[in-house]
């Protein structure tokens, strides 16, 4: 079998190669970012490779990357890097993946934690709708991992739909005892069948409201992107259904299109319009908001829990 070259756009991507180009239009000038040159980031970049870690960072194309490496935060990204799914808006490579679940990178993992000194990680993966329990056992054990090693690193989790395993997978996660039980909804669900073919909106909610159910005290957090095509009304939507599903910390970011095969960019959503989102999901009652273009689900994590626990203690009268 000839292996792919994840470096090449149509190896990358081969189910996205019979769409059509989208014109990349020039992004306005509230969401350029510099190149990372720092050695911070340096320091960082040399630790994920020596620990043979990938990062959504890269894998997904973050602008965020110079910033977020530069401080030592990164976001791991475990179970490889091929999704089973197609999203046309992810930069992800797709298809089958290549290798069965790696037993040694929870301990990578939890070593680079470590080696980065870091007070909170995010962790997240690829969809491995080839795995009976999509890799529910390999986040509670990368979960286990860090906290053996770090046992006073807060870990916040990015989880896939796990649509496709028993109803007891989400249970062996959330036993694990994560501190944020991420998982996004990405869009309005008027747009899932273009931008997230592979998913249903009310599993996902429903899968962030039965973490809840399982553990009350747990913190969960949702996202989505603007500018895909949805309008104000069903933003405002989401964050209703989102509420009703009792999650505290909502993202809000801005689309950008990794490549003229994605998902075209509708429109760039302007920094007053994300305050204003900011501000109608603060009314409706989450905990924490972060609504900026640049915006992603793991940008300034760590400070967003600090902010988040503050949050409850303070809506409680702690």
């Amino acid at each position: 079998m000839t292996t792919r070259d994840l470096t090449i756009p149509a190896q990358r991507h081969p189910e996205k190669q019979r769409r059509p180009d989208s014109a990349q239009p020039k992004k306005p000038n509230w969401i350029r970012v510099k190149a990372p040159t720092s050695d911070g980031y340096k320091q960082t970049r040399d630790i994920m490779r020596e620990n043979k870690l990938v990062t959504v960072c890269e894998e997904a194309g973050c602008p965020n990357v110079g910033e977020c490496w530069s401080q030592g935060h990164a976001t791991m990204m475990i179970m490889g890097e091929v999704c089973t799914r197609a999203c046309t808006f992810c930069n992800i490579a797709t298809g089958k993946p290549p290798e069965a679940l790696d037993v040694f990178e929870p301990g990578r993992v939890a070593d680079a934690v470590k080696k980065l000194g870091l007070n909170h990680v995010v962790i997240t993966s690829v969809d491995r709708d080839d795995v009976e329990d999509g890799g529910a056992e390999h986040f509670a054990q990368t979960i286990r991992a860090v906290r053996r090693q770090s046992p006073n690193t807060t870990i916040e989790i990015l989880t896939p739909d796990f649509i496709r395993c028993a109803r007891e997978v989400l249970e062996i996660v959330v036993k694990a005892r994560p501190d944020v039980f991420n998982h996004n909804l990405e869009t309005v669900p008027g747009l899932y069948p273009e931008v997230r073919p592979g998913a249903r909106y009310f599993h996902s909610l429903r899968l962030l409201q039965r973490v809840k159910e399982l553990d009350p005290t747990m913190f969960t957090k949702s996202g989505i992107m603007v500018g895909l095509g949805e309008d104000r009304q069903s933003v405002v939507q989401v964050m209703e259904d989102m509420r009703a599903a009792d999650i505290d910390f909502l993202t809000i970011g801005q689309y950008l299109q990794p490549t003229p095969k994605h998902h075209k960019v509708d429109r760039f959503v302007t920094p007053e319009e994300f305050e204003s989102y900011e501000k109608a999901a603060y009314n409706k009652g989450f905990l924490m908001v972060s609504a900026t273009p640049l915006t992603r689900s793991s940008y300034h994590a760590g400070d967003d829990f600090a902010q988040l626990r503050a949050a409850r203690l303070a809506k409680f009268g702690a």
